[in-house]
């Protein structure tokens, strides 16, 4: 009995042992779990700690190449600024923390347009005053995430006060620049005016006092009157238009010009000035060369005419050619002389401004220096380029390579077809016997050159029979006169002499010398062609009819006409008046804008003679020419008048702007001074013919 009572004893306890016994394993494996589990969070804690320091130093490093770079950032909660870097918090004059809960903003003081971005992102400029002074932000404002998924504004700034610094100094450089460029403008047209007007009077009036028939030794004085004149204007174009490039005022036209006549002009104008040294001037244009080109014809002549005037003043002996021609689409000018020639260091620097030859080359020759540098300024200003070529005692070449441009539907140039013919040209002129030699084989004739009149006889004798000969005056009169005995005597009847004006006044009827006609010197191409294909036998077609020669008659086509002269210089209103009265014309004389104005409403009104034309200087007193023209304007409108009064500016300034501002204010044209008499009798004769019209109409 005992036995099973502890038996049951012993059962029971087990039984509330095991229980225990169960738990205390189960405590015992959570405690290895939890042990476990506590390594491993030790383990997460350190690799967290870990990564922490890993960002913390990263964004340390990011942070600090931020403020290195210098670039402004804020980010704001709306208004309230939530993040400020330290250069953000220095436009302040505070740190970062200062700002971060505030709505602290800086007075704006001036601001630029804003620009969107692509992905929403703005940009914008603006001044604003801050800790340190007035600084102009460059800002880039974009929305970015915040940490609790609010959307905050980032903006980015950069500090660009030295870039709006430099461009304020340079809108301002511009501006005194275009203020300098204006004041040199005015001061061109200031001095332009100032020159040229007694420049007008001095050899406007050597032209009244030739016409006067001074004789012999007046005569002399006033040539040489003249002569020192244009020598002066000459000098002061050279100035002003040097003073023009530089101011940036030089302005090229494009338009239609006939190439041949533009060389054939200037050589006509330079030659007087060759033949007074006793040299020679020849011109020739190549048979191939468009009949017209596209560009700025007078542009071109100024380039011409200083080459050519260079060439002649350096040239002693022997004689200046001019030739143009086509090389490879492009235009190709050259300037020959058989002068002293120019060193080979100073081929480039005589382009120079006020450069000159050294004063042992030719210490007699002056001028400004201008010419050839104004040449370079030209051609380059053109496209173009100019260059010497040269050697001591072989004279000198200058060669303008410009862009050829040939005008559309230009008509093409009439050669005469001389097949068969033999002409002999005998002259001891360098160039010229070249260039008329040129001119004529592109007719199919062949030629022969003589340079004395020993060397003409024997070729007149030779197997070639000759059909027509050219003899140059300059082998001398007499000699001249003895060929033309031995031409006739060979049956010959085709005979002409190559005369300068000069000489033409004093040779004689060429008719009573043995001479069929004669040619001036330089020789047109087309006169060559008329007066030679006159006298080649049958067979050869020449051109047309050679016109007789005559001298120019006084024209007056003025006769009947009222003219108003408008000017405040005494001289140049003196010398507009009788140069009017000699046209046949009744010259009026207004001393200034104002008067000249009353003296037309005196016309429109009835109370004086109406006037066919009124010549208005530009710059006048009290009412300058283009003031005075708009008033005329507008009193004819309001008069309701059909008819408008003809006006014509005189200034001396003709720039295209002078041309424009001339044109706008109602003038029907602008001349230049000294005022040229062709171009005052082109409106005369146009006056009389439209008057002419009126009264059979």
């Amino acid at each position: 009995m005992a036995s099973s009572i502890w038996s049951w004893f012993a059962l029971a306890f087990a039984a509330l042992l095991l229980p225990a016994a169960g738990a205390v394993l189960w405590l015992l494996r959570q405690r290895g779990d939890l042990r476990r589990q506590v390594a491993s969070l030790a383990h997460d804690a350190e690799a967290l700690n870990d990564r922490l320091w890993t960002l913390a130093d990263s964004e340390e490093r990011y942070r600090s190449l931020i403020e290195a770079q210098g670039d402004l950032i804020v980010r704001r909660d709306g208004a309230r600024i939530v993040y400020a870097n330290r250069a953000y918090a220095a436009l302040f004059g505070a740190g970062e923390q200062d700002l971060v809960g505030s709505r602290m903003l800086l007075p704006q003081l001036a601001s630029r347009p804003l620009v969107l971005l692509e992905g929403g992102a703005r940009s914008f400029d603006e001044c604003l005053a801050t800790y340190e002074g007035e600084r102009w932000i460059s800002w880039i404002e974009t929305v970015v995430p915040g940490p609790d998924g609010r959307t905050l504004i980032q903006r980015v700034g950069r500090d660009i006060s030295a870039r709006i610094a430099g461009e304020d100094a340079l809108v301002e450089a511009r501006a005194r620049a275009e203020a300098a460029n204006e004041a040199k403008s005015r001061f061109l047209a200031t001095v332009s005016h100032e020159f040229r007007t007694p420049l007008n009077g001095i050899l406007g009036m050597a032209d009244l006092l030739t016409d006067t028939g001074p004789d012999a030794e007046q005569a002399t004085y006033v040539a040489a009157l003249r002569t020192s004149g244009e020598a002066l204007l000459a000098l002061v174009d050279d100035i002003l238009d040097f003073a023009k490039v530089e101011a940036g005022k030089l302005e090229l036209v494009e338009e239609p010009f006939d190439p041949a006549q533009l060389v054939e002009t200037v050589a006509e104008l330079m030659a007087p000035r060759a033949q007074a040294k006793g040299i020679e001037l020849a011109a020739h244009i190549a048979p191939d060369f468009p009949a017209r080109l596209v560009g700025d014809r007078d542009r071109l002549r100024q380039v011409l005419l200083n080459l050519v005037g260079n060439a002649v003043k350096f040239t002693e002996a022997g004689g200046v050619g001019l030739s143009m021609a086509c090389t490879d689409d492009r235009l190709e000018i050259a300037v020959a002389d058989t002068g002293p020639g120019i060193p080979a260091d100073r081929l480039d620097t005589i382009f120079g401004e006020f450069e000159q030859l050294d004063p042992g080359i030719d210490a007699r020759q002056t001028g400004t220096g201008l010419g050839l540098a104004i040449v370079r300024r030209l051609a380059r200003l053109m496209g173009g380029e100019v260059r010497a070529e040269s050697r001591l005692g072989e004279g000198a070449t200058f060669r303008v390579t410009l862009p050829l441009v040939a005008a559309i539907d230009a008509p093409e140039a009439r050669i005469p077809h001389w097949p068969g013919q033999h002409v002999l040209l005998v002259s001891p002129a360098p160039f010229a016997a070249r260039f008329l030699a040129e001119t004529i084989r592109t007719t199919g004739a062949s030629i022969s050159i003589a340079g004395t009149a020993e060397a003409a006889r024997v070729k007149l004798a030779g197997d070639i029979p000759v059909t027509a000969v050219l003899v140059d005056h300059a082998l001398g009169d007499e000699p001249a006169k003895q060929l033309a005995a031995a031409v006739a005597a060979a049956g010959i009847r085709d005979c002409l002499i190559l005369l300068s004006p000069h000489a033409r006044r004093q040779f004689g009827s060429p008719q009573a010398a043995g001479f069929s006609g004669f040619l001036i010197k330089p020789v047109r191409t087309r006169s060559l062609y008329e007066r030679l294909g006159n006298g080649l036998p049958p067979g050869a077609a020449a051109i047309g009819e050679a016109p007789a020669p005559a001298s120019m008659p006084t024209r007056q086509p003025g006769t009947g006409l009222t003219v108003l002269v408008a000017e405040d210089n005494e001289i140049n209103a003196l010398l507009a008046t009788r140069t009017l009265e000699r046209f046949g014309c009744t010259a009026i004389w207004a001393r200034d804008g104002g008067e000249a104005l009353k003296r037309v409403e005196a016309s429109f009104a009835g109370t004086a003679p109406p006037l066919a034309l009124a010549l208005l200087d530009v710059r006048m007193p009290v009412m300058t020419g283009l003031d005075c023209a708009r008033a005329i304007r507008a009193l004819e409108r309001r008069l309701g008048r059909a008819a408008t009064l003809p006006l014509v500016a005189v200034t001396a300034n003709v720039s295209a702007a002078d041309r424009a501002a001339a044109f706008a204010a109602g003038m029907d044209d602008c001349l230049a001074k000294p005022l040229e008499r062709e171009a005052l009798l082109r409106w005369l004769e146009r006056l009389s013919q439209n008057a002419a019209g009126s009264l059979t109409a």
